[in-house]
């Protein structure tokens, strides 16, 4: 899984136009875990997300602006959707550690509901659905990229992600986390 990850990150490190300087790729393989000060990946529901499943998240910042962000999931519940969002702080022990969702432009309400700023486009969104053998894959591209904020977490839920007015963004109840360096 490591080697499909770093040949995916290449390939999107080098699309776009090439007068740009060339920003760094953050990379996280892990298993996940109960927690500890050391995990770098949390399950806070191993019925939902076992320990011992596997993650690989790969955030590439593109050559001319954006950003891509690959989400690659083994030994999850088979045939299962999962939310999935990229979050301003580290794992923690209770669920609720990493914070809100990372926004490019921050809703001045908290938490955010509001679709004008829980979207896929100001968010990054990786929801994702399993297939039989409970191994899932997914990106999201922004148009903007990590700058002086950065996030530090990619965060499992248990839904996929709402849109609607008053829940957008909202994705139920949050199963496992995993720690990324944005």
């Amino acid at each position: 899984m490591k080697t499909l990850a770093v040949a995916v990150a290449l390939a999107f490190a080098f699309t776009g136009t090439a007068h740009a300087e060339p920003a760094q790729v953050a990379h996280t393989s892990a298993k996940f875990s109960s927690y500890s000060p050391t995990a770098k990946a949390v399950t806070y529901d191993a019925a939902k997300v076992p320990e011992g499943a596997k993650v690989t998240v790969v955030s590439v910042p593109r050559f001319g602006g954006g950003t891509t962000v690959l989400l690659l999931l083994n030994g999850l519940l088979p045939n299962r959707a999962y939310g999935a969002h990229v979050h301003v702080k580290k794992c923690g022990a209770a669920p609720a550690d990493s914070g809100p969702h990372f926004q490019n432009v921050v809703d001045p309400v908290q938490p955010s509901v509001d679709p004008a700023y829980a979207n896929p486009h100001n968010e990054i969104w990786l929801d994702v659905h399993t297939n039989g053998n409970g191994s899932a894959h997914t990106s999201s591209t922004v148009d903007w990229q990590f700058t002086d904020r950065h996030a530090q977490s990619v965060v499992l839920h248990n839904d996929h992600t709402h849109t609607a007015p008053g829940e957008a963004g909202t994705a139920g109840p949050r199963l496992a986390c995993v720690n990324v360096t944005f």
